[in-house]
């Protein structure tokens, strides 16, 4: 009679031991996909300001550069299809966040040849609104790398955890899959060549 009991209560006990680690690998997961969820929340943030600024950058712009029609119309363009592209936080795939990114990096490069010709127009240059937005859109472009470099870093702690052992056990059993992060732009490994 006395084993009877014996035997049960180290199966209760091995019971208990295991869902209480099975609760915590869990809470673990969740806990890391929630960061993750604001990590990228916080990415789209600091993106919508950047495309908040446009308005009234092209604005600015229109009034001193009228000729530049077709550089503005590029911005105004790129800026609504960035705008347009959104990635579900709960599915952050590689594949998502390089369109995503993809998006973003035609509005910056909207945003670059605007600025180039910009350098045509000395009058808009010393235009203190002008200079305000300009200052504006690179404390944007500084927290977007900020933002991105935060990202990416709260994903891979989170993939660590969805593909280390044991917790990938639970990870499988309630579809906790791995977050994309996001890459470096094509040909970005390759330093400009400057002529003078």
């Amino acid at each position: 009679m006395k084993k009877g009991w014996i035997t049960v209560i180290i199966i209760v006990l091995v019971l208990l031991i295991f869902g209480g680690w099975m609760k915590n690998a869990y809470n673990r997961l969740v806990n890391g996909e929630e960061k993750v969820g604001a990590a990228w929340a916080q990415v789209e943030n600091v993106y919508q300001r950047r495309a908040d600024l446009i308005p009234n950058l092209v604005s600015t712009v229109k009034g001193y550069a009228e000729h530049e029609s077709g550089t503005l119309e590029a911005v105004v363009e790129a800026r609504a299809k960035a705008s347009s592209v959104t990635v579900d936080p709960s599915n952050l795939s590689a594949d998502d966040i390089a369109k995503f990114q993809k998006a973003q990096g035609q509005l910056s490069t909207a945003l670059g040849k605007l600025m180039v010709t910009v350098e045509r127009y000395p009058d808009l240059k010393a235009n203190q609104n002008f200079l305000e937005l300009q200052a504006q859109l690179e404390g944007s472009e500084n927290r977007i790398a900020t933002e991105r470099m935060k990202f990416n870093n709260t994903a891979k702690e989170y993939n660590v955890l969805v593909r280390s052992f044991p917790s990938n056990i639970i990870a499988g059993l309630f579809h906790f899959n791995t977050k994309g992060y996001f890459q470096a732009e094509a040909g970005s490994e390759t330093v400009p060549k400057v002529e003078f």
